[in-house]
Order: structure tokens, then C-alpha cells, then sequence
């Protein structure tokens, strides 16, 4: 596949390629909690205010919605703290898609990020729409939010995801400055794959809209059971794959302001009891998905 314009319909096609994951697993499962609360858009930073908030509505074009922004900081004051004690009691590492300036916003998180084993992935440096920017604005903003999170939170990111979708430039931006191991910036496969950008490989690790809480203010789920069996089906279905000799990874994407709320924690502690309960899942960060995957499956620059 190319590895920026062009599109693959056809993938690995009816054979995948065998993965052996740790412990000889059946399942890899990817916990990522997105974090934006303080980088979205807002009246003040930006003249205009944020649409994805907990009601799809708008207060129009001249006034501050100060509704949507408490519904952000509801996410930075108490929904994140609540995810990270419940992975934390099930010891569970996740991958954190993490805006820059939102990390900055919050210095007390950065300190306990600091002493998890949580990864965190760069996810901008404000929750923007970077397709929408020159490309040498786009590789500036890529480099400060390297360097931001880096200073923040400690480690350098090696993964990458933008807001909803790259631009035509992002792959090659992330190659050129360097030190990314994988980008989360597609939904077509439930393995990683290897794209070739300017003859250098690149790897995707795909993300998930469908296992995803964003549908609870969007469309498709309207209650933490629903958001729970839609899951539970998935993870099943997938681990019946691998016991027949294929095995596959599944992401589920949270959000620290819609599943930090009690009642939508309450599904994710209970997908975690059921992912323990079923066994052979293996629950990694995507940096460790990534690792696994290079290993076993390095680039080919004669098929790239």
C-alpha cells in the first residue's frame, strides 16, 4: 500500500499472516483512552466553539459555549483519574492518544502518568484538524508535540495519531522527523501492516470506530450495556478466529469525559472482568502490538 495516497482494497486478502502473540494468546486487545480535554476548540482559543460534545448541538458562532467546555473538563478533573484507578486495579497498560497541549494543561496528570506503565501516543498538539494546514505547519506541530510530551509526561512518543483521519502529508512528515515505530491513522484491518513511504517502512496499527464510546454522543450506542455487548460479540467472534489458527487484534476506544462518567466506567470494568474471564486475550499496549508484530513480521522493501 502506498503510503500516503494510495488505497489497498485488498489487504492481506483470504490469507493473513500468522501472528504468535505472548503467551500464545488468541486475542491482542488494545485499551486506548483518549485524552483531548483542554486542546479541543474553544471560543476563546479559537473564535469558535467545539461541535462533539455530550448533546450534538450548537449555541451559534458568537457566543461561548460554556456548556461543551464543562462537559471537557469534567473529563480532566474526574473521568480520567476514574479509568486510570480501574486500569490500574486490573493492572491493564493502555495506550493513551494524547494532545500535547492538553498534557500541558494538566501538570497533575503528567505526574502520574510519569509513574504508569501507560504509553502515550501522540495525538497532536491540540486536538485539531491538521488536513486543514500547509504541511510545514502540520511537521511544526508534529515536532512540538513530540518535544511537549516528551518534557510533560517523560517519554518520547512512538506512535502517532491525528483527529479522525491524516492529511495526504502526515506519513511522510512522520518519517522525516523521525523516532515514530507505528500510526494509528486508519479502520481497514484488524492486524497491523506495513506501508512503504519514500521506500521506508512504515507500520500501521489500525484503530477502531465501531468499538469506540465516541458512539455514545454520535450514533449507535445509547447505554453502557449496549456499548458492553457490542464489545463482548466482537471480542468472542475474534477469539474464535484465533483458536482456528488466525490469530487477530481488537481495539476499544475510550474517551476520559464520556467513559470517565460512572455509569460508562461501569462497562469498561466490566469488559475488562470478561476479557480476564475468557483467557487467551492479551491486553498490550500498541507499542508493544508494534514490537510484536516488526519482529515477526519485518518489512520487505521488495513487497513494500
Amino acid at each position: 500500500m502506498s503510503g500516503a495516497l494510495g488505497r489497498d482494497l485488498v489487504g492481506y486478502g483470504p490469507t493473513p499472516p500468522m501472528i504468535t502473540w505472548p503467551g500464545g494468546a488468541n486475542l491482542a486487545l488494545s485499551i486506548v483512552l483518549n485524552y483531548e480535554e483542554g486542546s479541543e476548540r474553544t471560543f476563546s482559543d479559537d473564535g469558535r466553539n467545539e461541535g462533539l460534545g455530550e448533546l450534538q448541538r450548537t449555541v451559534g458562532a458568537d457566543f461561548r459555549d460554556l456548556a461543551t467546555e464543562s462537559v471537557y473538563e469534567y473529563g480532566s478533573r474526574a473521568g480520567i483519574y476514574r479509568l486510570l484507578r480501574l486500569l490500574d486495579e486490573y493492572q491493564v497498560p493502555a495506550t493513551l492518544f494524547a494532545a500535547a497541549v492538553a498534557l500541558e494543561r494538566n501538570p497533575p496528570l503528567c505526574a502520574v502518568l510519569r509513574q504508569s506503565d501507560h504509553e502515550i501516543c501522540g495525538h497532536g498538539l491540540r486536538w485539531s484538524e491538521d488536513w486543514t494546514v500547509d504541511r510545514s505547519v502540520e511537521r511544526e506541530r508534529i515536532a512540538d508535540a513530540v518535544r511537549s510530551i516528551e518534557a510533560t509526561c517523560g517519554q518520547r512518543p512512538v506512535g502517532w495519531y491525528n483527529r479522525w483521519m491524516p492529511s495526504r502529508h502526515t506519513r511522510e512528515l512522520l518519517v522525516e522527523v523521525g523516532g515514530f515505530r507505528y500510526d494509528s491513522n486508519a479502520y481497514n484491518d484488524d492486524l497491523p501492516y506495513w506501508t512503504s513511504v519514500n521506500g521506508v517502512g512504515h507500520l500501521v496499527v489500525p484503530y477502531t470506530l465501531t468499538y469506540n464510546d465516541v458512539r455514545y454522543v454520535t450514533a449507535g450506542i445509547d447505554s453502557p450495556a449496549a456499548f458492553v455487548e457490542s464489545c463482548k460479540r466482537g471480542m468472542r467472534y475474534l477469539l474464535r478466529e484465533g483458536a482456528e489458527g488466525s490469530p487477530k487484534m481488537m481495539s476499544i476506544g475510550l474517551h476520559a469525559r464520556w467513559s470517565g462518567q460512572a455509569s460508562r466506567a461501569s462497562a469498561v470494568r466490566e469488559l475488562l472482568d470478561y476479557a480476564v474471564e475468557l483467557g487467551s486475550v492479551w491486553i498490550a499496549c500498541r507499542s508493544e502490538i508494534a514490537d510484536t508484530w516488526r519482529d515477526q513480521h519485518p518489512f520487505d522493501a521488495s513487497t513494500g
